[in-house]
């Protein structure tokens, strides 16, 4: 049985200009220890995915669908029974660490809390381990430090004691959403190497959510393509980035920057702008910014096309895009 496996979520939002279906049939599974990717342009439904698998959404929103963790249902799980599972079984990294961290307690006190909470340590107990934990994730100096407050460490270091955090009660699922974001690149190059390395000592499975396309190379082993709250691409990371087959995976492959190019070359562009919610086609997600578009694709949702071993793409035209592909 897989740890975890989501099946035909969908996530409802209110907004200024009415209901909107943010997240839209989205299903894939993870096996223990391994480790998936989810990449896509801001607003795409990445973030709010892992919110519904942490029960952290909106009170107003509303969840369709199964999101099953070591085959318990979390779904309607009362908000009781799911802190126990949060902070504990699974963890998470969020993408901005100072407003992940409280700014009126000390980093003792934040790393320690789960594990009092869930492990039932007593206060000298959890100090110890909190530590032990700053130490690992690389906090210079930790013991003369552990009374100090987020204000008073660098953005890299704030993100080291996120990590700290997430991992303090051992979980099976760690859920990274941007981990990198805002930080250098000689600090983003440490965390994603910290993180990859604890997972691999700990046994987790991971979920990087990332719109860097080099980052997900190096990190993980499978990877889904989110566009419009729906996935439209998915699969071995290896093999979708040889075998890239929807127009969008396309498009974000063509717009990253090419080493050597010469100077003023100027970006691959997709047409057009990410559509607000509410306006979102009924059909696939991409049609009116994809230049393969044919009427048929503002109709229904493309169904899963089979590309390769593992290897999944949502488009009634993959053969023209493909060939297309191959001829450029």
């Amino acid at each position: 049985m897989a740890l975890l496996e989501v099946d035909d979520l969908h996530i409802h939002l209110r907004t200024p200009r009415g209901p909107a279906e943010a997240v839209r049939g989205v299903g894939f599974s993870l096996e223990r220890g391994q480790t998936l990717g989810i990449v896509g342009e801001s607003g795409c439904g990445k973030s709010i995915t892992v919110q519904a698998l942490m029960g952290l959404l909106p009170p107003a929103a509303r969840v369709t669908g199964n999101i099953r963790f070591d085959g318990r249902e979390l779904v309607g799980l009362p908000e009781r029974e799911m802190c126990k599972l949060r902070g504990d079984r699974i963890g998470m990294i969020f993408q901005e660490p100072m407003t992940a961290l409280n700014p009126v307690h000390t980093i003792a006190r934040q790393v320690a809390e789960p594990l009092r909470l869930h492990r039932g340590l007593s206060a000298r107990a959890a100090r110890d381990e909190a530590l032990q934990l700053l130490e690992r994730v690389g906090i210079p100096d930790a013991a003369a430090r552990l009374d100090a407050y987020p204000h008073q460490f660098s953005g890299g270091q704030r993100q080291r004691i996120g990590i700290a955090m997430a991992l303090a009660c051992g979980p099976d699922l760690l859920i990274a959403d941007e981990p990198t974001t805002a930080l250098d690149v000689t600090i983003q190059k440490q965390i994603l190497e910290l993180i990859q390395g604890l997972v691999a000592e700990r046994g987790m499975s991971l979920i990087l959510i990332s719109h860097d396309l080099g980052v997900i190379a190096q990190s993980v082993s499978h990877m889904l393509v989110m566009y419009g709250g729906t996935i439209v691409e998915s699969g071995p990371t290896a093999e979708v980035f040889a075998r890239r087959s929807h127009p969008y995976t396309q498009g974000l492959f063509a717009a990253r920057p090419a080493l050597g190019a010469p100077r003023g070359t100027r970006l691959a562009t997709i047409r057009g702008s990410v559509p607000e919610l509410v306006d979102l086609p009924p059909g696939c997600p991409f049609a009116g910014r994809c230049g393969f578009t044919i009427e048929a694709c503002h109709a229904t949702r493309p169904p899963p096309e089979t590309v390769g071993p593992g290897h999944v793409a949502r488009c009634i035209r993959l053969d023209t895009v493909r060939a297309a592909e191959v001829a450029q």
